[in-house]
């Protein structure tokens, strides 16, 4: 089995897997089983059938937006009771091709990202949202040396708009922020935009408020703007292909069973309550803007599944 890079293997779990008797024994403790199921939409694998999940490298060594996904797809895997082992992709790829590869049925089984109406009209949504909608809460990343005559901007987001944001060219959010008017220079590299935004390039980086700590720790020489925040409708959920019943039936219970015995609320506070601190969203001025990428199907009516500040 592939293995994943060492500065990402310090980050998440050693893919270290042992089936015994049909039970699935990852590295570091298991969780307790939940003690009754949630109805699924797709049928579950037979339990004589180990699934083969390979899921996207992230796109660098430095990169740690997959720490989430991964422990959220190993937790949702463990919580189905199937058997199953977890495999990175040969290759790193970007965005837009790990999409392409899932609905190919091709290198990628599973994909954690933003929906949107193209992408649910050519993959297979498991409509629980992982990241409780933050993905669309976003605070600027700005050059450290800058920040100061950013600071003296005038105190609404019109002058915002007015500079360079800088996102992924295949990213949902791209879209989203030149609908409600604001100024985007795009690149097709994620590691790009921070050498972008140090290099004057682009004047601000909007980040997700769970992404961007990490990413200004990683990163020297950037500091996150006090005053605003942007928010938008957005889910983040697994993907798989059309027609990939068992996997998608397997995730289904798993996310529901997490959900029902705590362990989904237990990994998202650990892995983000003290970013949600760190960011004090009661302290700043939140514009809230349009998303008009939203598919239809968005339980947006579950307030159970969203977070409530």
């Amino acid at each position: 089995m592939s293995r994943l890079p060492e500065k990402i293997a310090a980050r998440i779990r050693p893919l270290r897997v042992l089936l015994l008797g049909g039970l699935l024994l990852m590295g570091g403790p298991a969780p307790d089983r939940p003690t009754a199921a949630s109805p699924v939409r797709a049928p579950v694998a037979p339990a004589d059938t180990v699934l083969h999940v390979r899921f996207p490298r992230p796109e660098s060594d430095e990169d740690p937006r997959v720490d989430y996904c991964y422990q959220m797809l190993s937790l949702a895997l463990e919580r189905s009771g199937v058997p199953h082992v977890l495999e990175p992709a040969r290759v790193r790829m970007n965005q837009q091709r790990v999409i392409r590869e899932v609905a190919r049925g091709r290198l990628v089984d599973v994909l954690c990202t933003m929906t949107t109406i193209e992408r649910e009209q050519v993959l297979r949504p498991i409509r629980i949202p992982l990241n409780k909608g933050l993905m669309g809460v976003r605070l600027f990343l700005v050059d450290a040396d800058r920040a100061d005559s950013l600071a003296r901007l005038a105190p609404d987001i019109d002058a915002w708009k007015r500079l360079r944001a800088g996102q992924g060219h295949d990213w949902p959010d791209t879209p989203i922020l030149r609908h409600n008017g604001f100024t985007v220079v795009t690149a097709d590299a994620y590691e790009a935009l921070f050498r972008m935004l140090r290099a004057g390039r682009i004047d601000y980086f909007p980040r997700s408020v769970l992404e961007i700590w990490n990413e200004q720790a990683l990163h020297e020489g950037l500091a996150v703007e006090p005053r605003f925040a942007l928010r938008y409708p957005a889910a983040v959920y697994f993907f798989v292909h059309p027609e990939n019943d068992a996997l998608a039936g397997a995730l289904e219970q798993g996310l529901a069973r997490a959900r029902a015995d705590g362990s989904f609320d237990a990994l998202f506070q650990a892995h983000y309550g003290a970013f949600l601190e760190q960011a004090r969203l009661d302290a700043r001025t939140i514009v809230d803007l349009e998303n008009p990428f939203m598919p239809p199907g968005t339980p947006l009516g579950y307030a159970d599944l969203w977070y409530h500040p």
